[in-house]
């Protein structure tokens, strides 16, 4: 829903950095043990595959960056070796598309949404941790100690 928003009109990322970093709150308290273990466990998958494909979006939409960065970058590339008063090799020319503006403004954009990006693999790493806990919590109770609480 949010990649095909975002590609259509790069003027919806801040709505989608918005979203997802809302989104992240509510899934790290998924990523917390308590209560019900068994209930736990049972919407665990469910939760899992939802913030899944949820980091998916994100990693979409950083893909979709990184490829619109490079067309900036081939225009001024190509403005510096065709255009510029003096011949200039490959290299000078990328030196001088990493100091346009336009080039650093979107970078930096592209290190906000990677870092949204790092924060949903978090939550996975979480998820992942929650599953391992809860599965031996269950083979400790299997095991005869049904005292054991979270």
């Amino acid at each position: 829903m949010w990649y095909n928003k975002v590609v259509s009109d790069i003027g919806n990322l801040p709505d989608f950095i918005i979203h997802y970093e809302h989104e992240l709150t509510e899934a790290k308290r998924e990523c917390r043990i308590g209560g019900y273990v068994e209930g736990n466990i049972k919407e665990l998958p469910g939760i899992t595959e939802h913030r899944f494909n949820q980091l998916q979006e994100i990693e979409a939409v950083l893909n979709y960056m990184n490829i619109r960065l490079r067309k900036i970058r081939r225009s001024h590339f190509q403005k510096y070796l065709e255009g510029y008063a003096r011949a200039l090799t490959s290299r000078d020319a990328e030196k001088y598309v990493d100091g346009e503006d336009e080039v650093i403004d979107f970078e930096t954009i592209i290190n906000e949404v990677a870092l949204l990006r790092n924060k949903w693999l978090g939550i996975m790493k979480g998820l992942e941790s929650k599953q391992w806990m809860s599965g031996h919590i269950v083979r400790l109770r299997t095991a005869g100690m049904e005292d054991i609480q979270v």
